[in-house]
Formats: C-alpha cells, structure tokens, sequence
C-alpha cells in the first residue's frame, strides 16, 4: 500500500542541525523578538516525532489531493489555503515498484509524511504508522509515538497546547523536504536507503516563542517488502550535511504564514 492510499515521533523536531554559519549584522528577531525555549530536554522527543511525522505528511497530502477545487473565477485567481495539501493529480495509486527506484522513492516519501504536522494529531499519526511500518513494528512504534507526541513538556517547549494545536493566531509548520536519496543495500527484499533533507519546524505567529527554523538530516531507513510493498522496519537519524547559509533577511510571520498556507507540499518523489 503506498501512502496515497492511506496515512511516529521520537523528538519533535531536534531541527537543530549544526553546520557552518556565517556572520551577519544585528536584524530584529524574527517575529517581534520573541525568543524559542531551551529544547535539551526535549531533544530526544523531538528526534523521534520528526521521523514519524515526514511519514504521515505524505499520507495526508495525498488523501487531500482529491478535494475539489474552489468554485468561482474569483477564487480561482487566487491560491488556495493548503498548508498540508498536494497540488495536482497523484501519479501513483498502487505500491511502490519492487526495484531501487520504487524503494527510493518510499523512503523519501515516507520521510515527508513522518516529519508532518500531521503527526501530531492522533488519528493521523495512527493512520500513517500503519501505512509506513511493516505490521510487526507498526504495534510497538504506535505506542512509542503516541507516548512522545503527548508529552506536556515537549508540546510545551515547542510552543503549542496540551491537545498538540497551535495558540491561537499562530501557525505550526512542521515539513521534510527531500534533497536526494542513496540506496546503500539492496536485495530481492530488503533495502537500505539513506534520504538527505532539510526542514522546516516552529510557530508562524507575531506572539510565537518558536519562529519558524530550517536544520538539514539524513536518515537512514530500513525497508523490507511486504504484501507487495516497501514497509519501514527500522531507521537511524543523524545532522547534515549542512549548507553554509546565506545572509538573507527572515521573512516577517505574516509572511511566512501565507506562504504555508499558499504553498502546499508535494506527495510523490522520484
């Protein structure tokens, strides 16, 4: 089953990746000043929850593909508000091929869903681990992320409410996206496939504590095929490779809000 068919946290978004920088004058705190909380305590919750979180992201942007676009000429000169949703028509409605290709493409996918903000809901987040664990794994992994993503502390480091929603007025964005994938094993059916991204996590929002951030991974993911498609059965994270950064100006919150609510994420790659 692929994830346009259907929709796990270990850290919220240990987005924290460490990397080259370069210096650059004093500018306003994006957001108003606001300052983001200290993260070291909740830094393993964060891991965990990002690798879940890309994997539903795919999951739920392919089930809201299919929503009619808006009636009207007037509403049709504008973009249309999807943080979480696809544009255009899925190019796949079957599992992933049994080849190197269909297990890149898997994993970058399954990557997406996981680091969602869709992760953070309780039936999504449920809905994606079925879809991308393999069946044996799936159990224990579900249990490990619904502990992490209802911990009080990290929901409260990273800025949002008990039930996991964003304050009012605010925006939560949390998005993988793929950079490259490399197959680093491959058998009849099993394969090893390391995806390189960046992501974007924190609250959008002149009050937010957590402006948005963007921080570079690679995971590793292990993948065996099962009933016919590539199914997750174990996967490492690590930081970077990270891009030296250039000296732009951060976006105001306003802007930043429109742009995820304009732009919406993408379900298929390779």
């Amino acid at each position: 089953m692929s994830l346009g068919d259907e929709h796990d946290p270990g850290t919220s978004g240990g987005y924290g990746g460490t990397g080259h920088t370069r210096t650059r004058l004093p500018d306003p705190d994006p957001y108003g000043g606001a300052r983001r909380p200290g993260r070291s305590s909740s830094r393993s919750l964060v891991t965990v929850v990002g690798v879940v979180v890309l994997l539903i992201a795919a999951i739920a942007f392919a089930n809201r593909g299919d929503e009619d676009a808006p009636a009207g000429a007037e509403d049709a000169e504008q973009p249309r508000p999807a943080a979480t949703a696809p544009t255009g028509t899925r190019p796949v409605t079957s599992g992933y091929a049994h080849d190197e290709q269909g297990a890149q493409s898997a994993a970058a996918n399954y990557a997406v869903a996981l680091g969602s903000a869709e992760m953070f809901d309780t039936a999504r987040r449920q809905q994606i681990v079925r879809t991308v664990y393999a069946p044996d794994v799936a159990a224990a992994r579900q249990a490990d992320l619904d502990k992490a993503y209802s911990n009080q502390e990290f929901l409260a480091n990273i800025g949002l409410e008990k039930d996991g929603s964003a304050p009012d007025g605010q925006t939560f964005i949390s998005r993988i996206i793929p950079v490259g994938t490399k197959v680093t094993a491959f058998g009849a059916d099993k394969a090893t496939i390391d995806v390189w991204y960046t992501s974007l996590f924190g609250l959008s929002g002149e009050k937010s504590t957590n402006p948005v951030s963007e921080s570079w991974y690679t995971t590793t993911y292990q993948l065996q095929w099962i009933n016919n498609d590539w199914k997750v059965t174990d996967f490492q994270q690590k930081d970077g490779p990270v891009p030296v950064g250039r000296d732009q100006k951060a976006s105001t919150a306003d802007d930043m809000t429109k742009a995820v609510e304009e732009f919406g994420g993408f379900t298929y790659a390779r």
